[in-house]
């Protein structure tokens, strides 16, 4: 099964060329990778076009369309049936397609599979896990309380499912939650989650306070649209008075300069030594993988 792998990148040039490795290090190999720059000011376009691979395609227009508009530009630019995706400032576990993969093959009737995520530093120090409980109904009730272990990064699914549920473009940092919210509603979810860290988020880089402030303000107007099947209307009001406190602790932290506490809340503290080692191997691996153009080989 040949897979389209697609990265939207925006002024991503110190993370980018490390996610690219990411892909050239998998076990996995029956794929084509798709790189699509939205509208990049610094060298990351340079760096896309630097691979020499007949695999690897590069897209750019010069303009800056946001990453539900590349999502969905990714889809119909695939040439293969089956779609994944990362983000360009992460990495990737060498297992991780091989087992998505494997998955997908032994679930036809699952549409969507993703995984757990380690989160790392900006300097790559394994530092949490975030892995859902094996079993784990997803229920609507559970999605638009944000209780389900969905990485959106790590998705991969097929082609026919991401046409017929593009990205919305209208709602920036809730582009994900907005479309299993939608997806669900119309029974159109068939989800299968891998409770194992095989996507290394930089979580660093995302924890801030515009980025949180926009997520919750766009979370608080889908609550409105989407919760009436799975709650009733004082659920609502409450999960939405919930989210705006949120937003006045994000503020406090931010001003307090403790933005690491919700780092440090949002995972589960790597105890095992063994895990760590095996996590520290593959980010090693990852990062020493030759890719044609970026490296003498």
């Amino acid at each position: 099964m040949s897979i389209s792998i697609g990265i939207p990148f925006y002024n991503a040039e110190a993370y980018l060329a490390d996610a690219i490795r990411s892909v050239f290090a998998q076990t996995y190999q029956d794929w084509e990778l798709i790189l699509v720059d939205d509208g990049s000011t610094d060298s990351s376009l340079d760096i896309a076009h630097s691979v020499k691979d007949s695999r690897v395609r590069v897209i750019s227009d010069g303009k800056n369309k946001r990453l539900g508009y590349r999502l969905n530009q990714i889809t119909s630019e695939a040439t293969f049936q089956v779609v994944a995706r990362m983000d360009a400032d992460d990495l990737i576990s060498p297992n991780r397609f091989e087992k998505q993969v494997a998955a997908l093959n032994a679930h036809p009737e699952i549409d969507l599979v993703t995984t757990g995520l380690c989160s790392i530093t900006n300097d790559n120090r394994p530092f949490g896990v975030r892995c859902g409980s094996p079993g784990d109904p997803i229920t609507g009730r559970k999605l638009l309380l944000g209780q389900c272990a969905i990485v959106h990064a790590a998705m991969l699914g097929r082609k026919s499912w991401f046409l017929r549920n593009p990205y919305t473009l209208s709602l920036e940092r809730a582009e994900d939650y907005e479309l299993w919210l939608r997806a669900f509603a119309k029974s159109d979810f068939k989800l299968l989650v891998l409770n194992e860290p095989l996507y290394y988020y930089r979580e660093e880089e995302n924890v801030t306070q515009k980025k949180l402030l926009k997520a919750y303000a766009n979370q608080r107007q889908l609550y409105k649209q989407y919760g009436h099947p799975w709650l009733n209307h004082l659920g609502i009001s409450f999960i939405t008075a919930k989210s705006a406190c949120k937003s006045l602790i994000v503020r406090f932290l931010f001003a307090s300069d403790k933005m690491d506490l919700l780092l440090k809340r949002r995972n589960r503290t790597i105890d095992d030594s063994l895990q760590l080692k095996y996590f520290n191997h593959e980010i090693t691996q990852i990062l020493e993988t030759k890719v044609p153009g970026l490296d003498r080989l």
